[in-house]
């Protein structure tokens, strides 16, 4: 089922038009993965906000450039789209449709590489995509492609503080507030990540304010 238009005016902002980033320098050497991921977790959750665009920004081109060296690395493409939607969110406005879109493109390019790649995560980034960007006309927003979608990440990863938070988000996004407070629940409940201290810090904090937002409902 196609999300319908204007859900709220932030993303009806996000999508407005389209901007080309990412572009990597040839001449340049790559970063490796796992330092754009730590990067990106600096940037999401320890960096203010009027700095983060720019930030972010600066990473996307370094994710590129990852990318670029490692074409067949499904954990280049993941994290690539992971900069590029955060990006997207920071940026808003007249910027945010070419993100989203390549987002997307990357995600499905590492599902085809490797569907298990980073536990699943192109399922749950991809997923998260279709429940938080409109539907048409003004984006590809699918609710229905959403929900079928972070549960195949559920699938890969029942355990994991990701899979568990996009999902309970997305359910407390449908007003399905019981399942979505078990989902946050078991995301908070999560193991921690080795060496990911600062992620994981930064999304236990977005679990709970979402948490507490759904218990709010379900206490009226």
């Amino acid at each position: 089922m196609k999300r319908t238009q204007g859900k709220t005016m932030f993303y009806l902002i996000l999508i407005a038009a389209a901007v080309l980033v990412g572009v990597a320098v040839a001449a340049e050497p790559s970063v490796p993965v796992a330092q754009i991921r730590d990067r990106w977790a600096q940037i999401n959750y320890q960096t203010p906000k009027p700095q983060r665009e720019a930030a972010f920004m600066a990473l996307s081109k370094q994710a590129a450039q990852a990318r670029q060296a490692a074409p067949r690395d499904a954990s280049a493409l993941i994290w690539e789209g992971i900069v590029l939607s955060s990006l997207a969110g920071e940026k808003g406005g007249m910027g945010a449709l070419s993100l989203v879109k390549q987002a997307r493109d990357d995600f499905e390019a590492a599902l085809k590489l490797d569907p298990r790649a980073l536990d699943g995560a192109a399922y749950t980034s991809l997923g998260a995509l279709y429940y938080q960007v409109p539907g048409w006309p003004l984006g590809f927003g699918d609710d229905d492609r959403a929900r079928q979608l972070l549960k195949k990440g559920l699938d890969i990863d029942p355990n994991g503080i990701d899979a568990n938070y996009f999902y309970g988000d997305f359910l407390r996004d449908q007003k399905e507030w019981g399942p979505a407070q078990a989902a946050l629940q078991k995301a908070l409940a999560a193991p921690a990540r080795p060496g990911r201290d600062v992620a994981d810090a930064g999304r236990r904090h977005e679990i709970e304010a979402k948490l507490h937002d759904v218990m709010g409902h379900l206490a009226k």
